[in-house]
């Protein structure tokens, strides 16, 4: 079997493990989980080179240095256990569980039907605690529709972040490839804020982060309009049409496409560390969401997944016949 088909392979027994497993709390009570390996070392770095009497082209060059190091550290210890793994036998299955982390298909279902749940039961409070967990607005301020459109926000933006662009890297440069984008997204959602302390710091993060998911989210996009059977049409002249209006310049591809997918509006003004962001809205023609809505996003997520499986076994197959 040729290098590439193993390596699929691998990626396809990596991303079914994901779906059936997730990350398991007994294994993240032992080793912890890579992204949070990488995650201490930045925390602790950062409040070392990011201090508010540096200049701003200071905490640049430093912000950059620091991302750059951890992007190449991330993707070199894949490509050194990648080599290991393609000198032992079953090599494809050393590949799936050098894979298996880097994807969080299971754990965004998780976080997300976390949120469904008190939604339809009429359960705010606790659909407030949920959603706290997956976006950094005020939960406290959101009302049912604030707390529909934030879970629904993350759930597409992540689908592309989390999901479709590692397996789209993973396919394109293997293990090692999608290493150094999670590290990528790491330090993107560590650093790269929008406020004070880390405009300056975090902005070479940001930068590269828009660079590697120029496919992706588009991409995923495409798949959530795919989800929608006939409509595929009328959901993709949606996300064309509105995915420029978000603040992201990827962000608004999938998001755009699974409002359209929902018949609901998402996006729009929301408030952050006490004032408020006047967001445009996306597919703002239609409702808000509600409890409803985040459990049906939960159903095109799934038909989602399925698609990229298939896809994925797809491209396996064509390798190994190759």
């Amino acid at each position: 079997m040729s290098e590439i088909a193993e390596s699929l392979l691998g990626l396809l027994l990596g991303f079914s493990l994901d779906l059936l497993l997730g990350w398991p709390a007994w294994l993240y009570r032992r080793i912890g989980h890579p992204v949070g390996w990488l995650a201490a070392p930045v925390t602790l770095l950062e409040a070392r080179l990011n201090k508010p009497a540096f200049s701003n082209a200071r905490r640049f060059v430093s912000g950059a240095v620091l991302t750059l190091s951890g992007i190449a550290v991330a993707g070199l210890i894949w490509a050194g256990l990648t080599s290991l793994a393609g000198a032992l036998p079953l090599t494809a299955v050393w590949l799936g569980l050098l894979y298996w982390p880097l994807i969080a298909a299971r754990s965004m279902h998780d976080h997300v039907a976390a949120v469904a749940d008190p939604l339809e039961k009429g359960d705010l409070p606790n659909a407030r605690i949920a959603v706290s967990m997956i976006v950094g607005r005020d939960p406290n301020r959101l009302d049912e529709a604030g707390v529909s459109r934030a879970a629904l926000e993350s759930l597409g933006e992540n689908t592309s972040d989390g999901i479709i662009a590692p397996i789209f890297w993973g396919v394109l440069l293997g293990p090692a490839g999608m290493a150094a984008y999670k590290a990528i997204n790491t330090f993107d959602s560590m650093i790269a804020h929008r406020n004070s302390r880390y405009e300056w710091f975090g902005k070479c993060a940001a930068r590269i982060d828009d660079l590697a998911n120029l496919a992706s989210a588009p991409l995923t996009g495409f798949l959530y309009a795919l989800t929608t059977g006939r409509r595929v049409n009328s959901v993709l002249k949606v996300m064309c049409r509105d995915a420029g209006a978000h603040r992201s310049p990827n962000a608004g591809w999938p998001e755009s496409a699974l409002a359209a997918a929902l018949n609901v509006r998402l996006s729009g003004p929301r408030v952050y560390d006490g004032s408020i962001s006047p967001e445009p809205w996306l597919n703002g023609d239609c409702p808000d969401p509600d409890g409803s809505s985040v459990r049906k996003g939960l159903t095109h997520y799934r038909r989602l997944l399925a698609l990229t499986g298939a896809g994925l076994l797809g491209l396996t197959v064509v390798a190994v016949m190759l």
